[in-house]
């Protein structure tokens, strides 16, 4: 699909919606000043296109009891790009069972010394723990694992830039 063009409307509305995604239409339209059928027309575009991925509630981590943020890298075993038994590799293994894993809100194929990066939300130490030594290091494919933990939050936004 080729890369659609944003004009100073577009990003305005996006730059709104990324703000408060629950206003209606006649809300962002009021606010850049456009009547509300081309505003619906232009959003409408921007979901087709993709570049609107989906509308969700953030929620407060440590509100809901999950008061520790890890990051964690992850690096694998060598020979993990090769098929094992069944013919999936113990990347592609471990990739799929990233996807299942809930503590794991994000993971990241990086580039360096270690192969992955998750981003761990759990309640404790104790929750951390069990996570890393029952479920991520009994993975076959991982062969060592560094984490970090966040001691303060300085920023935490999912807006992205709209330059």
């Amino acid at each position: 699909m080729p890369k659609l063009e944003l004009d100073k409307t577009d990003r305005k509305i996006l730059a709104i919606l990324q703000a408060d995604g629950r206003l209606t239409n006649q809300e962002v339209a009021e606010r850049i000043n456009l009547s509300p059928s081309p505003c619906l027309r232009r959003i409408k575009r921007l979901e087709e296109a993709g570049i609107i991925r989906q509308y969700v509630a953030l929620l407060d981590a440590e509100k809901i009891g999950l008061g520790l943020l890890a990051y964690v890298n992850v690096r694998l075993e060598k020979h993990s790009d090769t098929s094992s038994q069944g013919g999936v590799s113990p990347r592609a293994d471990f990739s799929h069972a990233v996807a299942h894993w809930p503590e794991v809100v994000a993971c990241y194929a990086m580039t360096g010394e270690m192969d992955y990066l998750l981003r761990v939300h759990v309640e404790d130490m104790e929750h951390f723990s069990r996570f890393v030594m029952e479920t991520l290091l009994r993975h076959p494919a991982v062969l060592d694992v560094k984490s970090s933990f966040a001691l303060q939050k300085i920023k935490d936004t999912t807006a992205l830039p709209l330059v």
